[in-house]
């Protein structure tokens, strides 16, 4: 590796470093003693969040908890289990959950995509999850490039002003999900994976890959736009702060 290259990516990583915690204190994602559960897929957003956080943990003048917690959908495709070894060399605790969920949309499917019942179905188990072991905080890995396409969506096809929050407690009032890459672009993550290494699982599900989503269509929306526009994604964050702030749901 050339110094130049090295320098590129020590640069790099104090950026995603920067950005999320500018996150974490913008929106008070994570307070002295809570205990945070990480919701770990595999893929390079939730690894690169599982180190930035851990690093945090380690630097942070605050004290907290971190765990993970992995949904095995039992897809036939799709094969998280790599993950068990690996966070048993890191030390942290960690939920491995399977759940036949293929099985489960076959039987039970009614009206909804087969992505919006698994999203669902994993959310719900990561809840339990949280609820049985006592964990207050759930951390997940969607990055700016996510919100972005949610609030084009939620404005082309739902007529409404919406993206997904940056902090904020459930229905139920028992737990807060905090989202600390909304500054974070997807391919800053991708980057901070292949630079730290980390075993990314690539994820291969043939309900999702089936056919174009409206969400690969905004994504496609949005990359031809940014070669116009090199500041679209700044504008769109100026333009969603107001709806990251909300702190209930």
């Amino acid at each position: 590796m050339t110094d130049t290259s090295s320098q590129y990516i020590k640069k790099a990583k104090k950026h995603i470093l920067r950005q999320t915690g500018k996150a974490l204190l913008d929106h008070q994602m994570i307070n002295d003693g809570d205990r945070v559960l990480l919701g770990l897929s595999g893929g390079k957003d939730s690894l690169a969040l599982l180190h930035l956080l851990i690093h945090f943990q380690r630097v942070a003048p605050i004290k907290f908890e971190l765990a993970t917690v992995t949904i095995d959908p039992q897809t036939g495709t799709f094969d998280p289990s790599p993950l068990i070894p690996y966070m048993a060399s890191l030390g942290i605790e960690y939920h491995y959950c399977k759940e036949p969920i293929m099985t489960m949309a076959e039987a039970h499917l009614q009206g909804d995509s087969y992505c919006a019942f698994c999203a669902r179905m994993k959310r719900g188990t990561i809840y339990a999850t949280a609820r049985k072991h006592h964990y207050n905080v759930i951390a997940l890995a969607q990055h700016l490039d996510d919100l972005a396409e949610s609030f084009l969506m939620s404005a082309f096809h739902g007529g409404q002003l919406k993206t997904m929050k940056a902090n904020y407690t459930i229905k139920d009032g028992d737990l807060r999900l905090i989202r600390p890459l909304i500054y974070v672009r997807e391919q800053q993550t991708r980057d901070y994976a292949h630079y730290e290494n980390l075993p990314v699982i690539i994820e291969n599900c043939p309900a999702c890959f089936a056919k174009p989503t409206q969400r690969e269509h905004m994504k496609q929306l949005l990359a031809a736009e940014e070669k116009q526009n090199n500041n679209l994604f700044g504008s769109l964050l100026t333009a969603m702060k107001p709806l990251l702030s909300k702190k209930s749901a």
